[in-house]
């Protein structure tokens, strides 16, 4: 966590973005004490970048400016608010491929799946535009004289902590909805990933007022800073379970909103009805997509009854991946330590559980043969046939391309290993039949579920986040639910003394 050597000279080291300008660390203009952190592509492992480690010193000038906008910017309507995130939203739409390409280089995505990111980010702000429609309060004559109505009030300086899974999409899960309710926002992003976020700072200077939307680079020190920081309002974070938790007690302790989604261990069910090609390709998708880093991919799939032709199409497909960016391939995963955390997994089923390998990533020729010949993070597709829901990696979220098989008697067995997991995020079946499908929707313990779906992501106004050990803390993060979180309601209620003169007016 040093200066960039000169070796890396023509690397560039990335700024902070406060007042819609880049700005260098504040210990930078004190003394030579700034500490950057390498940025690398998980496709060599080289570096492309350089990220500033930010200080609770880089934070309070972020708050600071996000501070001296919110009067002005919390001031104008609701109207004028979304005629600038429109222009946003017109700008970044413009840059769609740009960005894409951003996230392809830093976190290892196909293009295909980047596009997908940035898409399903642009999706979230452009529900955002129809908040003047959405916010309308309520009116109401509550006795002779005596009128009610509210209003949604903004929170002030909110901020956000993000993971490295989705550079574009998880940001602006929340920016565009904090913004468009009227905060003003200081942005955390991934220290792995912070290349695409900083590109949107630069687009949205051009069309957002200063100090509306600030982003603060850096690791552990600035996440803590900014939770902390008795400027911030409210705060949303993503993340693994154990931090999520941790986020969300401190942010109670020191009295602040606070919504921390977590991990997830999610689990598809296949009934015997199932169409086999379909839920096989469904599957694959559903565990392989963004090299299985992301918390909606699946974990474990439930086969009930015996149904050996879909576990091998499931087999089959996924050793037909191979490695790359284009379509039909599949991307590395973030850095070495998940290398080590999805080998470990791995080897704990084969070694400890006695599990099968029906396909080992790990011995995956072309993603092996592209590991060593460019030193980058590539690992393959891994299928698990487990012996019991009691397996280590049937309960531990590996973050990875791994899927683990656990064959049930039926129904019965299947729900009860479901209904059984700490995590509540998203749950699946594959069937042909309605009513099996009615079923099991009404029996998941998961608070997303999908029927023939294996990414059963909603979309607004639906809004996203589990329940139990998926999320900590205050409501959902997208949708109607993030309108509640940003905002509180002010009710008025209001009676006028009598006019002591009649006329027609009165």
């Amino acid at each position: 966590m040093t200066a960039p050597s000169s070796a890396a000279s023509d690397l560039p080291t990335l700024k902070n973005f406060i007042d819609n300008k880049p700005v260098p660390l504040v210990s930078a203009t004190t003394s030579d004490c700034s500490k950057t952190l390498a940025v690398t592509t998980p496709h060599t492992g080289t570096p492309i970048a350089f990220v500033p480690l930010s200080t609770p010193a880089d934070v309070d000038a972020a708050v600071a400016s996000a501070k001296a906008a919110f009067p002005l910017w919390s001031s104008l309507t609701y109207k004028t608010r979304a005629s600038k995130l429109l222009l946003l939203y017109n700008a970044l739409s413009n840059s769609t491929d740009e960005l894409a390409d951003l996230v392809v280089r830093e976190h290892g995505k196909t293009k295909v799946e980047a596009l997908g990111d940035v898409n399903k980010g642009l999706e979230t702000l452009e529900y955002a535009l129809s908040l003047p429609q959405l916010v309308q309060g309520r009116t109401e004559y509550v006795s002779g004289s005596v009128q009610c109505h509210d209003e949604r009030v903004p929170l002030g300086v909110v901020g956000g902590i993000v993971p490295f899974n989705f550079p574009f999409m998880v940001p602006f899960w929340t920016i565009p909805l904090a913004l468009g309710m009227g905060n003003t926002y200081v942005l955390k992003p991934s220290e792995k990933v912070p290349l695409t976020m900083a590109r949107v700072a630069e687009i949205a200077a051009k069309v957002l007022p200063p100090g509306v939307l600030n982003i603060v680079h850096g690791d552990r020190v600035a996440a803590t800073a900014l939770l902390e920081h008795p400027g911030i309002g409210a705060l949303t974070f993503v993340g693994t379970s154990e931090i999520a938790e941790s986020v969300h007690q401190r942010g109670a302790i020191l009295g602040k909103r606070v919504l921390a989604l977590g991990g997830a261990k999610n689990h598809l069910v296949a009934l015997p009805d199932c169409d086999v090609e379909m839920t096989a390709q469904d599957v694959v998708n559903s565990f392989t997509g963004c090299a299985g880093e992301r918390c909606m991919a699946a974990s474990v799939l439930l086969v009930v009854g015996d149904q050996p032709e879909l576990i091998q199409r499931i087999v089959e497909k996924a050793a037909a991946l191979v490695p790359g960016s284009h379509l039909g391939a599949m991307g590395p995963v973030i850095d070495s330590a998940a290398i080590e955390r999805i080998e470990g997994a791995i080897s704990h089923a084969e070694q400890v559980d006695d599990a099968v390998l029906l396909l080992d990533g790990r011995r995956s020729p072309g993603f092996t043969e592209r590991r060593q010949s460019s030193g980058g993070y590539w690992i393959g597709p891994t299928v698990i046939q487990q012996n019991s829901s009691t397996d280590h990696a049937m309960h531990f979220e590996i973050f990875g391309p791994v899927l683990s098989i656990l064959k049930c008697r039926d129904a019965a067995e299947a729900l009860a290993v479901e209904n059984a997991n700490k995590h509540g995020n998203a749950a699946c079946v594959y069937t042909k039949s309605g009513a099996a499908a009615e079923y099991f929707s009404q029996r998941f313990t998961a608070a997303m579920v999908g029927v023939n779906i294996g990414v059963p992501v909603p979309r607004e106004p639906f809004s996203f986040g589990g329940i139990g050990r998926s999320r900590f803390g205050y409501g959902d993060i997208t949708g109607d639910a993030a309108i509640e979180f940003f905002s509180y309601r002010r009710k008025v209620t209001t009676k006028w003394a009598e006019a002591k003169e009649k006329s027609w007016m009165s």
